[in-house]
């Protein structure tokens, strides 16, 4: 399972925080950075797809974070995340860089992934995602760290 980000994320407490939930993922979580593009906004974004592509095997299932990917709540995406490993393909989340994902990288995903319709540093993203991972495992296995409900 990969991860694979436009930027490095340098020292901090995102890196903490990643570096925490990394330890706890079985399979475990491979972070991939790729530099950030150049040019045109436009540019930028279709020098990063090649990029994030590439870091993706051919028969790799790539669920690309979009803000026009599905809303999930964590149970229904624990439901979606044990869907996409029993396909038995390597799977492949993709974060973009500032300016978004270049429409090769959504037409190439098999799955859009929305953490909600707020805007995210992409360096937290990498932390939340990895968190929900922890937690979609969680819920999987029916593990209480995942406490649903709300008051009514």
């Amino acid at each position: 399972m990969k991860l694979i980000a436009v930027g490095k994320l340098k020292a901090g407490p995102e890196r903490d925080l990643l570096t925490r939930y990394l330890g706890r993922l079985r399979p475990k979580l491979d972070i991939i950075e790729v530099a950030q593009g150049r040019g045109s906004s436009q540019e930028q974004k279709r020098r990063e797809a090649e990029l994030l592509l590439s870091e993706c095997p051919g028969n790799a299932f790539v669920i690309a974070l979009d803000e026009g990917g599905g809303l999930k709540d964590s149970v229904g995406f624990s439901k979606d995340y044990q869907r996409w490993q029993e396909t038995g393909r390597p799977l492949c989340f993709l974060i973009g860089g500032a300016e978004g994902l270049d429409i090769s990288v959504i037409r190439r995903a098999d799955a859009l992934l929305s953490l909600g319709k707020l805007t995210w540093p992409h360096m937290l993203v990498r932390v939340m995602l990895s968190e929900q991972l922890f937690r979609a495992q969680a819920i999987a296995s029916g593990h209480p760290y995942h406490k649903a409900g709300r008051p009514v």
